[in-house]
């Protein structure tokens, strides 16, 4: 996240408007690539990110400075995504055996890819299936290695967002880290090359199992990542295209008192 002035946090805790627009769009982004991280799906990661972002303006007064804003904003975020309810594809994700056993079914099935380039359709199949990955870790496993692996913040700055120690949330972390990078490196193609699955290779499968739709992609963006230069799981989990926050939720902050 951007850093934010103390000057500019004290103006929007005295009603100044612009101060409190220049906050929640300092931290929009982040927010929402935090949720769609945690919760797989962009539409239950927008939602999401506009419940945070409310509570990150009605808590205002309570952020003391006893860390930056935007660490104090990781907090208020991974609070509220460790304690949401749980959406469809979290109460639909499979263990690590069990996505093991599905991704060395279904390889090279015939496929239409309704005009789709096959380089979109392939990292669609990438950024969806490394998503699902992380579901099959619990929630604070799963904060914890977006945290650190993805995001990359330093051990204090995820723990003060975690609410753990430093030393509880780096155990946290390894756990998560080996449990990630254990499975891709016996399952997948772009860390291991001796793995049979590749990404274009699932892309039928995909499509058959309705985890893919050409014509309607989630995650996929012109001007895809070289994958034959990801060579770890956390390199593989950070090649996912930038985020972007729905305009919607600035527009829909907008319209209620929060930011008249």
């Amino acid at each position: 996240m951007p850093a934010v002035s103390q000057q500019t946090v004290e103006r929007a805790r005295g009603g100044d408007r612009a101060a409190l627009e220049a906050l929640v769009r300092a931290v929009q982004d982040t927010i929402y690539a935090l949720a769609l991280r945690m919760l797989w799906h962009p539409a239950d990661a927008e939602d999401a990110a506009q419940e945070i972002q409310v509570k990150l303006v009605t808590r205002l007064d309570s952020f003391r400075g006893d860390a930056a804003f935007t660490t104090w904003a990781y907090r208020v975020a991974v609070n509220h995504l460790l304690s949401t309810r749980r959406r469809r594809p979290e109460q639909q994700a499979l263990s690590f055996d069990e996505f093991g056993d599905d991704l060395a079914r279904g390889l090279d099935e015939p496929y239409d890819p309704h005009g789709v380039d096959e380089a979109l359709l392939a990292e669609e199949v990438k950024v969806g299936c490394t998503q699902a990955m992380l579901l099959c870790l619990d929630r604070e496993h799963r904060a914890a290695y977006v945290l650190g692996e993805v995001f990359e913040l330093d051990s204090r700055d995820a723990a003060y967002a975690l609410d753990v120690t430093p030393a509880a949330y780096r155990k946290r972390l390894q756990r998560a880290r080996e449990r990630v990078q254990s499975f891709m490196e016996g399952h997948c193609g772009i860390v291991d090359p001796a793995n049979p699955c590749r990404c274009r290779r699932r892309i039928g499968a995909a499509i058959a199992g309705e985890r893919v739709a050409p014509r309607a992609l989630l995650f996929a963006r012109r001007g895809v990542a070289d994958m034959e230069r990801l060579h770890s799981a956390a390199a593989v989990m950070r090649s996912h295209p930038q985020a972007r926050a729905p305009e919607r939720i600035m527009e829909l902050l907008r319209e209620t008192w929060l930011l008249r």
